[in-house]
């Protein structure tokens, strides 16, 4: 018997394997094994993240800077559909929720733009949290359906000529560009690492939670929510907090958003935006953190490569724009 342990390779347990390893380590990708191709991965995007922006031109580096917001908010839908299992089409109206929230204090208020960040996603977090208390009862199409309501009553909403004060309505709200406070990058660098900045923090604090209970959680939620319960898992806790969480994405993502672009208006945040979203989210990967930038590069960049080859084949024709989404729809 004692042979026959001693045969038996050192292992750190783990509650993954309970002591065993995992098959899927042992995979090699370029040479390396699974977890150091992750590990050289993370290495070489930091590296080019925080490089590219001392290479490339300003609007090449105000680019990415939207594929960092719009990969916040694909990472928050990713939360709750991915993780959690419950479907949205609505996420477009929490980030319009989120940006007007950032414009508001910065035109009417005369706040600086860097705390607008945080007072934005706590504005849709608490409207998140109390959107999924009714949506408790709400499953599959119904949730679907409700939280499509909610998308297409948003841009609406902001039109509305009572808020107009607020809103601007229909003509939006301008906003200053901000200016950099470090003499060595220019505005739009200064953007850049501002915004890679809060998607560098949100993603370690989605990395954090769905690796701990609080994920294990979710994930039992979203593969079978009766056994979830069975096991004394607070389904309705864990339902709302996580529409909270992900509205506080969105939210933190609509405020750089309109930091960045320094405009906002109803057309920004329409229904429209919400099937990008969910888009980037399935082209990315669900329930996969890292794949979000895959996301946000795609329905950044493939929507203006698909209007570059609607160009090429018919010459700039105005009436040609129409063809764009077939384009598009072609790559998808």
């Amino acid at each position: 018997v004692n042979m026959a342990f001693d045969k038996i390779p050192n292992q750190i347990p783990s509650h993954e394997g309970f002591g065993r390893t995992n098959p899927a380590d042992k995979k090699r990708i370029l040479g390396l094994l699974l977890p150091q191709f992750k590990r050289w991965s993370i290495y070489v995007g930091c590296t080019l993240a925080v490089a590219l922006p001392v290479v490339l031109e300003d609007f090449a580096v105000f680019q990415l800077t939207q594929v960092l917001y719009l990969s916040i908010a694909v990472l928050g839908l990713n939360l709750l559909t991915g993780f959690n299992g419950q479907f949205s089409l609505g996420h477009s109206a929490f980030m319009a929720l989120g940006a007007y929230t950032a414009a508001i204090m910065m035109d009417r208020w005369d706040v600086a733009y860097y705390w607008t960040i945080v007072p934005a996603g706590l504005v849709c977090l608490l409207a998140g949290f109390l959107f999924g208390l009714p949506a408790l009862r709400l499953e599959g199409l119904y949730l679907a359906l409700a939280t499509f309501a909610l998308a297409t009553a948003a841009p609406q909403l902001l039109r509305y000529e009572h808020l107009e004060e607020y809103t601007g309505g229909v003509q939006g709200i301008d906003l200053l560009k901000p200016e950099s406070p470090v003499t060595f990058l220019n505005d739009d660098q200064w953007m850049y690492y501002f915004s890679l900045f809060f998607g560098i923090l949100l993603i370690f604090g989605a990395w954090n939670l769905t690796r701990g209970r609080t994920g294990r959680a979710l994930m039992a939620i979203r593969d079978n929510p009766i056994a979830a319960q069975t096991m004394g898992i607070n389904t309705a806790i864990y339902k709302s907090v996580t529409f909270g969480v992900s509205g506080f994405y969105c939210g933190i993502a609509g405020a750089l958003s309109a930091i960045v672009v320094e405009f906002i208006a109803p057309e920004s945040y329409t229904f429209i935006h919400a099937i990008l979203l969910l888009i980037a989210m399935v082209i990315g990967g669900l329930a996969s953190i890292p794949a979000v930038i895959i996301g946000g590069l795609f329905i950044l960049y493939v929507p203006n490569f698909s209007e570059g080859i609607v160009d090429i084949f018919f010459g700039g024709d105005p009436s040609s724009k129409a063809l764009v989404w077939v384009a598009f729809g072609l790559f998808l």
